[in-house]
């Protein structure tokens, strides 16, 4: 089945003048502002009153429900960004933990980033078939990570374990916290050099 995202551009039919909101959108991350679509009341009730709102985004043509006070959106927008040159497979499991927030499930993005940061280290020299923290003081010992950033080091370290020891379920703060940082990682790893230009003897 083809996702949304990849469909060819679409032209919705009868679209309506609605409330201009501005909003992020799900599908192709950008902030928009749309003032076509079309408006919903509740089913029951007897009220006209309008409680949400479908949008077209002006830039991907794909649906995003927007509740009338502008509180919640649907699709949620992915955290983080996209990063350049990042090899396949680390890339999937970045854009599935993005993912994984984008519809609440903490707990599973924490884990995935977890999985992130040990193959990204195992990459950059690491030893294998170390534990978590050894992992994740990896990039702190090898200049990965400013002498500030250590809080983060220490902050990923204390909650990683815990989603993947302790019964305890992870928070949006836990999970957004780690995919920042493993954007950060990626950026310094594989896209930043990749803009260098090769040639250097001007």
């Amino acid at each position: 089945m083809r996702s949304l995202s990849t469909l060819p551009p679409l032209k919705w039919r009868h679209t309506t003048g609605i409330p201009t909101q501005r909003f992020l959108c799900g599908f192709c991350s950008h902030q928009v502002a749309s003032s076509q679509g079309w408006a919903a009341t509740l089913a029951k009730g007897g009220s006209n009153a309008e409680v949400a709102y479908l949008y077209v985004c002006p830039n991907c043509q794909l649906p995003t429900i927007v509740w009338a006070n502008g509180e919640r959106s649907f699709p949620n927008a992915l955290p983080g960004a996209s990063v350049e040159n990042v090899p396949r497979e680390l890339s999937i499991l970045y854009n599935e933990a993005r993912s994984s927030v984008a519809v609440g499930a903490y707990t599973g993005a924490v884990l995935i980033c977890r999985k992130i940061l040990l193959n990204l280290a195992v990459a950059q020299g690491a030893k294998e078939h170390l534990r978590f923290v050894e992992y994740v003081e990896f990039f702190a010992d090898n200049g990965y990570v400013s002498p500030h950033g250590r809080i983060w080091v220490d902050y990923i370290r204390v909650r990683g374990n815990e989603a993947n020891h302790e019964i305890e379920l992870m928070q949006k703060q836990d999970a957004l916290m780690l995919i920042t940082f493993i954007e950060m990682l990626l950026r310094l790893i594989y896209e930043f050099p990749s803009k260098v230009p090769r040639d250097t003897d001007s």
